[in-house]
């Protein structure tokens, strides 16, 4: 079968038994439960618990139902990073996906530079669907997604909460300004997912002991020519004083005007 797909402005073809290729972007965050900790202007990770960001293992878990329900596809787990995201990307293998591309370095890349990664190893691979979470947890950013599908000449379709796949083209639901609105887009196609969308599994043993077999691919950050595009100065814990003003609890009816009195004026919660 010939299969051709426009990447940018270049046109490239290749020759396949007609097998999807489909890449799972992985990122590495703090276990929600851990308290986050700056040292020397930096957020201190090292005894920290990290964890597969959530956002990417609605992901992952939507590109193993795709295939569970007919899609031929090879599911390939993406991720650049330090040594530690090995774990994210085993978690990723265990729960199905078939093999992994670790672009080690422990440079921080903005949402711009890591896109020119992706696409770059989505032109490499041959990929036609790319899923990456619509909000990076670290980063709180909706970029990374949409700077992908740019350099790549792809459509985007963001903040999906339903997907079907059909003869090469995605159809399903997802969130805009005024509710819900369908859509239906050709591959190739970058999808951002979210909660709601699925419910990711939990890795079984099997699957840990599978995962322990499969490919993992490194690379170096040298060999795609990529540098931050924002350079991050520094970072700090936002704490908020408080006035600590305490109401006097013997007369409750005027501690309830206080309250609504600083409420309405100071905190300016209320109108």
């Amino acid at each position: 079968m010939l299969r051709m797909a426009i990447y940018g402005q270049d046109r490239r073809t290749w020759i396949g038994a007609g097998r999807m290729r489909v890449l799972t972007l992985i990122r590495q965050v703090l276990d929600a439960e851990e308290s986050v900790r700056v040292e020397g202007g930096a957020v201190a990770l090292g005894a920290s618990k990290l964890v597969m960001d959530t956002m990417d293992e609605y992901g992952v878990e939507e590109a193993l139902r795709l295939r569970e329900r007919g899609a031929d596809a090879e599911i390939v787990a993406v991720a650049v990073g330090p040594a530690r995201m090995q774990d994210a990307l085993r978690t990723a293998l265990a729960m199905g996906a078939d093999r992994a591309i670790h672009v080690e370095t422990d440079v921080v890349l903005d949402a711009m530079a890591l896109s020119r990664v992706v696409a770059a190893i989505a032109t490499e691979e041959g990929a036609e669907l790319i899923l990456s979470g619509g909000q990076q947890a670290d980063w709180d950013s909706h970029a990374l997604g949409a700077a992908t599908a740019e350099r790549l000449g792809w459509a985007q379709v963001t903040w999906v909460n339903g997907l079907e796949l059909a003869e090469g083209t995605l159809t399903g639901k997802h969130d805009v300004d005024a509710g819900s609105e369908s859509f239906s887009v050709a591959l190739p196609a970058v999808v951002t997912t979210q909660q709601g969308l699925n419910e990711p599994r939990y890795p079984t043993l099997p699957g840990i002991m599978k995962a322990k077999k499969k490919e993992t691919r490194k690379e170096t950050l040298e060999r795609f020519g990529v540098a931050p595009a924002v350079v991050f100065q520094g970072a700090e814990i936002q704490v908020k004083s408080r006035l600590g003003k305490i109401l006097d609890g013997k007369d409750a009816q005027g501690a309830a005007a206080q309250l609504v009195d600083l409420l309405r004026h100071e905190a300016r919660v209320i109108a």
